[in-house]
């Protein structure tokens, strides 16, 4: 990429959620966090990978797979349309959109995102921008301010993605009690999910403070990611 271009690009504030597998409130809690912190202004986004038509993200067919091209973006216009996307508007989001790709393609897919954020750019805009990405898949080409990888101990799958990602996790969001004995997931040291710090947060509750505390403290450092 020519240095022009690069410096071109819009610096951000990059908060990724994740999560062990489906199910399990990832796209709850990214409306959770807007809800609860409006004055962020938060633009908040999904990425979706699927392969052979199915979702990689709820592991069913569900429609979203673009039929002419490995990725399609699209910034979300309707709060009320019933998508994930909608969610985070209806939640208070900025802007919100959906960036759906083929597996093993987010790399062309990025470059979409990319642009999407540049056109949006106003000419004396000079703060920098809150991003809010539900993904596990974008630690594999960007490194976050912070990545909350949310927990369902209640749920034995681990899958390989999220296990191969879980040690870049800042925080972890338990949807049940975590306890040692007898583990949910014997392929995950327990060492590593006691190493970080941990918010309890059943769906439908509020957002813990600590875990508000911990993105606020993210939030007023420099920007320092590039999409």
């Amino acid at each position: 990429m020519a240095k022009a271009e690069q410096e071109s690009l819009p610096s951000c504030r990059l908060i990724v959620v994740g999560g062990h597998t489906r199910s399990i409130g990832k796209t709850q809690l990214v409306c959770d966090l807007i809800a609860a912190m409006p004055e962020t202004k938060f633009i908040a986004g999904k990425i979706t990978q699927f392969g052979h038509g199915v979702c990689a993200q709820n592991g069913e067919r569900c429609g979203c797979a673009p039929s002419e091209h490995s990725s399609v973006f699209d910034w979300e216009t309707d709060a009320a349309s019933g998508a994930d996307s909608s969610r985070f508007l209806a939640a208070g989001a900025t802007r919100a959109f959906w960036l759906r790709t083929k597996q093993g393609y987010l790399a062309e897919g990025l470059p979409l995102l990319r642009e999407a954020l540049v056109k949006l750019r106003e000419p004396e805009e000079a703060s920098p921008r809150n991003l809010l990405v539900e993904s596990n898949s974008l630690l594999q080409f960007l490194k976050p301010a912070l990545y909350i990888a949310v927990l369902d101990p209640g749920k034995e799958d681990f899958k390989a993605t999220a296990q191969s990602l879980l040690d870049r996790a800042n925080a972890f969001v338990l949807r049940n009690e975590l306890r040692n004995t007898p583990s949910p997931w014997p392929e995950i040291p327990w060492k590593l999910l006691q190493g970080r710090p941990s918010f309890l947060q059943r769906e439908g509750t509020a957002v813990p403070d600590g875990l508000l505390a911990l993105i606020a403290r993210v939030l007023a450092q420099p920007a320092a990611s590039r999409i």
